[in-house]
């Protein structure tokens, strides 16, 4: 396993981590979840991620039950959550102080620790002042219940802000950003963020590297009755396979597939590799439902080493997509 420091941040998370979005207490059984947390373990992922919203919280405790089964030492592994959608009442979702506190508080009672190694706020909330989360935040690090927050799928502005408020208000500002990330998805990493790795200092750990299973190849042929996409909340992705854009991007998987195995490695450890390459990715959050499907993404690793920079021009002239960067900066 390979080790990356979090943004300017001391902390080493290591490249590839395992997330429990979809699955966790909710596709997979408790104990397809213990062994797929077990094999990431043994093969050197310190950093689990989980959220208040996945499976409505039972995602967490699954994974608590895991980790206190396992006894592995707490200065070994990292454990994440994220805030914002709790429930449907007032209060019960959003980033005010009281939500902000309490699902911190549900989270570690589910998860089974008396602290969080990060902790993000899962969206931007514009209806709560940034000074009110950011507060709430540094709160929870002074009071050794969080230890680094961060954001999700906020825009660079909004960061910017947060880091802006924190310093000129002597609290601590987020260290770290979980944006969608993969071949087909690039801009906000690639572009929007830029000057936030050097300026800020900011670490990433980004998520569904694989397009939501696109990047497997397995919908070249249809939706396979074991898909992730057969659970009913899914339907929005279901729609979008079925779209002119969905149909481009499997066929581009298709000619991706070809690169792949040319290389003599699978599309999946490609896509997974590509995402490593970028240096200001800290981490890359993998899924999967069976061990196996995990042991092939853990290989990716060795892939990296395969993307010299003719790989990576062919790979930018099948996607088509390379960013414009913009003429300042």
């Amino acid at each position: 396993m390979e080790y990356r420091y979090l943004g300017k941040t001391g902390l080493q998370i290591s490249a590839l981590s395992l997330g429990s979005w979809v699955t966790f207490g909710n596709q997979i059984s408790d104990d397809v979840a213990e062994a797929l947390m077990v094999k990431a373990y043994d093969n050197g992922v310190n950093f689990f991620d989980n959220a208040e919203l996945y499976a409505d919280g039972k995602s967490e405790i699954v994974m608590g039950n895991i980790l206190k089964k396992q006894g592995w030492r707490r200065d070994t592994w990292l454990v994440s959550s994220k805030v914002y959608w709790g429930g449907k009442l007032p209060n019960q979702y959003g980033l005010s102080r009281k939500h902000v506190i309490e699902a911190c508080h549900a989270a570690l009672k589910r998860l089974q620790v008396d602290y969080l190694d990060l902790y993000y706020c899962h969206r931007p909330d514009k209806n709560t002042p940034i000074e009110e989360t950011v507060a709430a935040m540094t709160d929870l690090i002074r009071q050794g219940k969080v230890l680094y927050w961060g954001t999700s799928e906020w825009s660079a502005e909004a960061i910017r802000e947060a880091y802006e408020v924190a310093k000129r208000n002597y609290l601590v500002a987020p260290v770290v950003e979980q944006p969608q990330y993969n071949m087909f998805h690039r801009e906000r990493v690639e572009v929007e963020y830029r000057r936030l790795y050097a300026g800020i200092g900011m670490g990433t750990t980004i998520w569904s590297p694989l397009a939501s299973g696109i990047l497997t190849g397995k919908y070249s042929q249809g939706i396979p009755t074991d898909s992730r996409m057969q659970v009913s909340e899914l339907q929005w992705l279901r729609d979008f396979m079925a779209s002119e854009e969905g149909q481009k991007r499997i066929q581009k998987a298709r000619e991706l597939q070809s690169l792949a195995q040319e290389l003599g490695t699978t599309l999946p450890k490609l896509a997974i590799a590509w995402c490593l390459k970028n240096p200001n990715v800290s981490s890359v959050i993998l899924g999967a439902t069976k061990v196996p499907q995990l042991e092939e993404n853990l290989d990716a690793l060795n892939v990296v080493s395969l993307l010299s920079n003719e790989v990576m021009e062919k790979i930018e002239t099948i996607l088509g997509n390379k960013p414009k960067f913009p003429a300042f900066g």
